[in-house]
């Protein structure tokens, strides 16, 4: 029983009571020593323990405090909790439970254990879910960037599946309709943060944009010469983040233009290469040169190099990949060439051009 005898079990009340005016002392129940305790797992069915292997369970602890399953059952009853819905390692502090609940009078809620949610190591092994595997917490899941509801939805989903239904994204009112017992699982299920992205990423796309707009300000950080166009860039991140926190490293070239890289400048499926870019890059200079502050605008710009494009006869991917490589420094961004040029500005786009055509002819 834990290092307990149960040595102070049968000791008179009136001595006990005296000796707890002068000795340190706890409050424990007196558990059944003959027959069993049983309850109806509601995943599991029928569970049932010998009541001469339960513990005289503490209730008061030394200073005072109650214990946790003391204080648990007490503010379960207070609250009119319905289900319990825990853990499997729980399963051993049912009978306390529900012997406490007939101390009282009470009648015990319906008790369901499901299995513990893993976790993935890097190297593939799976273990019960801990910090080590990354944020567990809903608080530190939020302040990487995942939204309530996709956190919310996704948990809902480990261990359990819709009857019927393949569907995966719910709303709160979708979820609260759908849950039932009936489609609850006993096995362990493994915490997918990839899955957990993708998942966070539809939330997002599905967000109202000026909703979208007030959460990805507060990712952002200082914006700098950015403040006055964040709106458009918050635009094109809407539909391609996993996380809010990834704002940041995605904007990063919009505020610093990176440094100069060659290979950037070969695409394969778009057949292009360095040399194309000297060719393309100072008749491209001219033409924005010409253009107006007025016109300065993602409709009129893409309007104007797709007209030079036509007329040169170039392919339009194999001419967009070196306007846009010029003005971002990387391969992979939000938005194309003349969202990029857009958001930066004539001024800033021209400077970034011209250094990025001095680099080549190096």
């Amino acid at each position: 029983f834990g290092g307990y005898n149960r040595a102070c079990r049968n000791i008179p009340m009136d001595e006990a009571k005296k000796r707890m005016e002068t000795e340190p002392f706890v409050v424990r129940q007196k558990m059944p020593l003959e027959g069993e305790t049983s309850f109806i797992d509601e995943l599991h069915g029928a569970v049932t323990f010998k009541n001469e292997e339960l513990e005289d369970q503490v209730l008061l602890k030394r200073d005072g405090m109650p214990t946790y399953n003391f204080a648990n059952v007490i503010d379960d009853h207070l609250m009119e909790i319905s289900h319990v819905m825990r853990g499997t390692e729980f399963i051993t502090s049912t009978p306390k439970h529900i012997l406490l609940y007939k101390a009282f009078g009470w009648e015990p809620p319906a008790f369901i254990h499901l299995s513990p949610v893993m976790g993935k190591a890097e190297d593939g092994s799976i273990s019960k879910l801990s910090k080590r595997h990354g944020a567990t917490s809903f608080e530190d899941l939020v302040n990487l960037g995942y939204l309530p509801e996709a956190v919310t939805n996704y948990v809902a989903l480990l261990g359990w599946n819709p009857k019927n239904s393949t569907q995966e994204v719910f709303s709160m009112k979708e979820l609260t309709e759908a849950f039932s017992l009936d489609g609850l699982s006993k096995s362990s299920s493994v915490f997918d943060y990839e899955k957990l992205n993708w998942m966070n990423g539809e939330y997002l796309k599905a967000m109202e944009d000026e909703e979208f707009l007030t959460l990805a300000k507060k990712f952002a950080g200082d914006l700098g010469n950015l403040e006055n166009s964040f709106d458009k860039i918050a635009m094109l991140l809407k539909t391609r983040l996993k996380r809010l926190d990834e704002i940041p490293a995605e904007i990063a070239f919009l505020k610093e233009f990176l440094p100069f890289d060659e290979n950037l400048y070969t695409n394969k499926r778009n057949k292009v290469n360095p040399d194309f870019a000297r060719e393309i890059l100072p008749e491209v200079l001219t033409l924005l040169e010409s253009i107006d502050e007025t016109d300065w605008e993602n409709a009129k710009l893409y309007e104007k190099l797709n007209a030079f494009i036509e007329e040169k006869g170039y392919k339009k991917g194999a001419a967009l990949w070196p306007i846009r490589i010029s003005v971002a420094n990387k391969s992979v961004t939000p938005g194309g060439a003349t969202e990029i040029l857009d958001i930066l500005g004539k001024a800033e786009s021209i400077r970034r051009m011209k250094e990025s055509i001095a680099n080549l002819s190096k």
